[in-house]
């Protein structure tokens, strides 16, 4: 017989902590970034029209919730940490589920926790003057194949402070998630508080106009289709949108999980959707859409216009610090929801292993957190985070896609496994919400390739970024090959000592 003496101890488990509350709390602050600052003007300047800007952003957030309550049958049928990386793996195998984890870790999370921790400094910038290195400094750059250029140097204090940010939100993280889940509610709160802000001084104080609401721009000659430049303007609306994932990331740490992701899910793109279209009627109502296509730059700020109209010379000052609070909020979030992904890789050992590791007392992941602080950091370091973002949009796109099939697999391979919630309107809804993922996504390849032959990018994004979750294959060779190693080695170890001497 085996000695139950020479068994190893069985690791130490996450916490279950958060509740109802703390869930909408870190699904809100994911998702409400930097994204509704700076997308409605780029958005406004593509479609020309107030009616299909609020449109976009209605069509988005339907999406968006057909999306979360496709998936939210899937995490009412398990309890497993990583969320929608163990749903790949019930649903798809763990090829699938290894794919999406390396792409969570590579750059979806990680880069997105950069990108936005970036914006945060960008808007300190607004009060605080950040060192710079001399011109030569700045100038120097490692190129990348299939990316464009390292800048390591360029914008050193700003970058420096963003790379603080990520550094102290992952240290808060680590200490305990109800640390974490504090920060969540507290800035969850601050952002919407912000935003409704915004609205209400917006109609009550911004000398604005019902008539904006029928203001368009002209259609001019050999302008590309509305249909076109709806679904280029969707990416805009998706990139704010985005994130709605992350809350399938804290499941091993929900309580009564099987009941209460599903109903945060859908309680949070409701709660967005309603902000997201507030603040864009609020927008319209003072700067018409024709003013805001005419204005549209990368560094324009519709929101600050619009603030400007009630609060005078102080408004480019308030809405830099909405970005900082509404900033700080998701890179908090995001840190803290996204380590759990790479925390269930090495638990079914396919990531290093160390990452696997539960805080003795803090009963967090603290080593896949703090690897995840330093690869973040390493990326703002480089400056080419916002390129790999783009790229990796696309392949998110398509996991979210893989994500809504798996209610239909998982309905085959499951038949009889109980269900908590059942998602409302199958199938029509995850049906919907593939189809319509599954034209986003060609159209996304579609406008990249156009892209490309015009000269307008170097290279094909999204193709890029398929080749970039295929980098991570190797390691799932490597990793799979070494876990059939020890279990072969222990059940050898187990069959010895079973016989009688």
């Amino acid at each position: 017989m085996t000695d139950p003496s020479s068994e190893a101890p069985k690791p130490l488990e996450l916490r279950r902590e958060l509740g109802l509350l703390a869930a909408v709390a870190a699904g809100v602050g994911s998702i409400i970034g930097s994204g509704i600052f700076k997308k409605p003007a780029l958005m406004a300047s593509q479609l020309g029209s107030p009616e299909l800007l609020i449109l976009v952003w209605v069509v988005a957030g339907v999406m968006t919730l057909f999306g979360a309550l496709s998936i939210a049958e899937t995490a009412g049928l398990f309890q497993d940490p990583g969320g929608q990386y163990a749903y790949f793996n019930k649903g798809y195998g763990r090829f699938v589920g290894y794919l999406y984890g390396w792409a969570v870790f590579i750059v979806t999370q990680t880069g997105s926790l950069a990108a936005i921790a970036y914006v945060f400094s960008d808007s300190l910038g607004y009060f605080v003057k950040f060192p710079r290195l001399s011109a030569a400094w700045e100038s120097f750059s490692i190129p990348v194949p299939g990316i464009g250029a390292m800048t390591p140097f360029k914008s050193i204090g700003l970058k420096l402070t963003t790379i603080g940010l990520v550094l102290f939100l992952t240290a808060m993280n680590y200490l305990g998630v109800r640390f974490g889940n504090a920060i969540a509610v507290v800035f969850s709160a601050l952002k919407v508080g912000v935003l409704a802000a915004i609205v209400v001084l917006a109609f009550t104080l911004g000398h604005g106009s019902v008539e904006n609401f029928t203001a368009s721009v002209p259609a001019a000659a050999g302008s590309p289709s509305v249909f076109l430049m709806f679904i280029m303007a969707m990416a805009g609306a998706f990139w704010s949108y985005d994130a709605w994932i992350n809350m399938t990331f804290l499941s091993g740490e929900i309580k009564n999980v099987q009941r209460n992701l599903p109903r945060a899910m859908a309680m949070t793109v409701l709660i967005v959707i309603a902000v997201y279209v507030l603040i864009n009627l609020a927008y319209i109502y003072v700067i018409p859409v024709p003013k805001m296509a005419a204005k549209y730059s990368e560094s324009y700020l519709v929101a600050v216009d619009v603030a400007e109209s009630f609060l005078g010379r102080w408004g480019a000052a308030a809405i830099a610090l909405a970005i900082m609070i509404s900033t700080f909020g998701a890179v908090n979030s995001i840190a803290m929801t996204s380590a759990r992904v790479y925390f269930a890789m090495a638990r079914e050992k396919l990531f290093f292993r160390k990452l696997g590791r539960v805080h003795p007392r803090f009963r967090t992941p603290a080593t896949a957190l703090a690897v995840q602080g330093i690869w973040a950091s390493l990326l703002v370091f480089s400056g080419t985070f916002d390129q790999l973002t783009d790229m990796l949009i696309f392949v998110s796109w398509v996991f979210y896609a893989l994500a809504a099939l798996s209610v239909f697999t998982l309905r085959r391979r499951m038949p009889d496994a109980p269900r908590p919630y059942k998602v409302w309107g199958y199938p029509a809804t995850p049906i919907l919400f593939i189809l319509f993922a599954s034209v986003y996504i060609v159209f996304t390849l579609y406008t990249d390739i156009m892209n490309f032959r015009s000269g307008q990018a170097p290279i094909i994004n999204s193709l890029m970024g398929l080749i970039w979750v295929a980098l991570g294959v190797p390691g799932y060779i490597y990793w799979r090959r070494k876990s059939r190693r020890e279990e072969r080695a222990a059940s050898q170890t187990d069959f010895s000592r079973e016989i009688p001497r």
